[in-house]
């Protein structure tokens, strides 16, 4: 990861940890245009009127697309003091909280993690959830699962369009058909006056109240894409 250059192609993720859900993917090559692309597309899908806590890695480009579709552009009142004037800036909404988990590495080995608040005020922010454990882990299983995202192999795509569309499906399975441990939730049930505690499965979608059932693959797969999906709600 030291030689990040525009030909490489990155898959770019939006992930809900409270429910392993994955928002959105964008397969793109690691610059500011793509950051602005996973950005618009989590937008998209959550209720943009009750912003969640954004955290991400310490890449520069996550602030600038988040200042993009959650800013406003300030003019500066003049102070009639000597000097230039503040020039307008596009400053943060003030419901805007970012973070950002900063990994300084020596020797391919971590050696200090820092967390650190780009945007909103320190006590309205618990610096406990300022994280990126679930989602580097999801980013493995994504790698595990997809063989083309495996380097050094000859199952890579060639084409943007054909990595996008692999992606695509993968974290739509991941989403409505893959439980996850996690998740599971206690279902009590008596028989003859005892009760025994049972767990009940549940894939990201039915934690968060997409769905209230696993789908099968032919489900998944004959489901009427083309019907525009609501944003999520409360996330």
């Amino acid at each position: 990861m030291e030689h990040e250059s525009e030909d490489e192609r990155w898959i770019w993720l939006s992930f809900v940890s409270e429910h392993r859900l994955i928002l959105g993917a964008y397969a793109g090559p690691m610059t500011q245009d793509s950051a602005d692309r996973i950005i618009q597309i989590t937008g998209e899908k959550i209720n943009e009127k009750k912003l969640p806590i954004f955290i991400t890695d310490g890449r520069k480009y996550y602030a600038e697309a988040l200042l993009k579709r959650y800013g406003e552009y300030t003019v500066f009142p003049k102070t009639g003091k000597r000097g230039r004037p503040r020039k307008p800036r596009q400053m943060p909404l003030e419901e805007l909280k970012y973070a950002q988990v900063i990994k300084t590495r020596e020797g391919g080995k971590v050696i200090n993690i820092q967390r650190k608040i780009i945007f909103g005020e320190k006590e309205d922010i618990d610096e406990s959830i300022i994280s990126t454990a679930y989602i580097e882990r999801q980013n493995l299983t994504l790698r595990q699962d997809n063989n083309r995202l495996t380097r050094k192999t000859i199952g890579y795509s060639k084409k943007d369009e054909w990595l996008q569309h692999q992606t695509t499906l993968q974290i739509t399975n991941h989403n409505f058909i893959r439980t996850h441990e996690s998740l599971k939730i206690v279902d009590k049930k008596q028989i003859k006056g005892k009760t025994w505690k049972k767990y009940r499965k549940q894939t990201p979608t039915m934690s968060i109240g997409i769905t209230d059932h696993i789908w099968t693959l032919k489900e998944l797969l004959t489901y009427p894409y083309h019907q525009e999906l609501q944003p999520i709600k409360g996330s």
